[in-house]
């Protein structure tokens, strides 16, 4: 064998070693999750913190704390909550790959079935004709009501727009307009009273009462309501005796009747120790 054959020969052995060494070395990497687990590293949150860092610790923390708790037993506080679902990347893509595959199940049953097409055309059922019935009915109904409750309506409205037109007038506060004809009216009030004074009442009986007077336009009363008793039935009495007495009354002048039908007159009548009637 010549020298250059040699060489070629001696070449190729040493080639076919070095590629069988190659090849018979394994590289192998370790796993994400072996590898995150070892690297992990467990700590402990505390509620508290103290200076000093405890002689014996046995489990690392956030801050420094030396034991606590009623309970003598080396345990750990846990939450009460449920733990938390680990989130792996792989989790979204197979659910959409198994919503997928449902979904093309379901397609692949309705297009089997007799009478159904890639299409089907949807069909609506015609009404009942009881359910008709029943709808017309309480159309019906509804609109009867509504006839009659607009009828009350209008029939309340114009029951409030004949009702007479009242002023109402109290102690304190009379509109100028009025206060001539409440003053007149109630000079002439004394003046009954106190000639028609109770006898029984003299001397022995005196007190304060509240009365109301209703006047019509015509001067006649419409009506006399006692408000406030004196806690006499002889000065009650005397007092819508007295106002009938008075009656009638003036007739209103243009000024009132253009907008006032009845005037309400309330005001205290007094029978004093003296005798004496006084309204105010």
């Amino acid at each position: 064998m010549d020298p250059p054959q040699r060489r070629l020969t001696l070449a190729l052995a040493v080639s076919l070693f070095l590629h069988a060494l190659l090849l018979s070395i394994r590289f192998t990497l370790p796993e994400a999750g072996e590898r995150a687990r070892e690297q992990a590293l467990d700590v402990v949150l505390v509620n508290n913190r103290q200076a000093t860092r405890p002689d014996r610790p046995q489990a690392r923390a956030q801050a420094n704390l030396d034991g606590g708790g009623a309970s003598e037993a080396p345990l750990r506080a846990r939450t009460p909550l449920p733990p938390a679902r680990e989130e792996r990347p792989g989790n979204d893509v197979v659910a959409a790959q198994q919503r997928v595959a449902e979904l093309e199940r379901q397609q692949r049953e309705l297009l089997t079935q007799p009478g159904t097409g890639p299409y089907p055309a949807d069909r609506a059922e015609p009404p009942h004709p009881a359910d008709a019935r029943i709808s017309g009915r309480d159309l019906a109904a509804s609109a009867l009501a509504m006839v009659r409750l607009d009828a009350e309506i209008a029939r309340s409205l114009q029951e409030y727009n004949q009702r007479p037109k009242r002023k109402f007038i109290g102690a304190r506060v009379e509109e100028y307009r009025f206060a001539q004809y409440v003053e007149d009216w109630r000079q002439k009030v004394e003046r009954v009273g106190n000639l028609n004074y109770p006898q029984a009442a003299r001397g022995r009986l005196y007190g304060n009462l509240v009365l109301t007077v209703a006047i019509k336009s015509d001067g006649s009363i419409e009506r006399v309501e006692l408000n406030r008793s004196s806690g006499h039935l002889l000065l009650d009495e005397a007092a819508q005796r007295i106002v009938r007495l008075a009656a009638p009354f003036a007739v209103f002048p243009a000024a009132i009747r253009r907008d006032t039908d009845i005037i309400e007159i309330t005001r205290t009548w007094s029978f004093t120790g003296a005798d004496q009637l006084q309204t105010n």
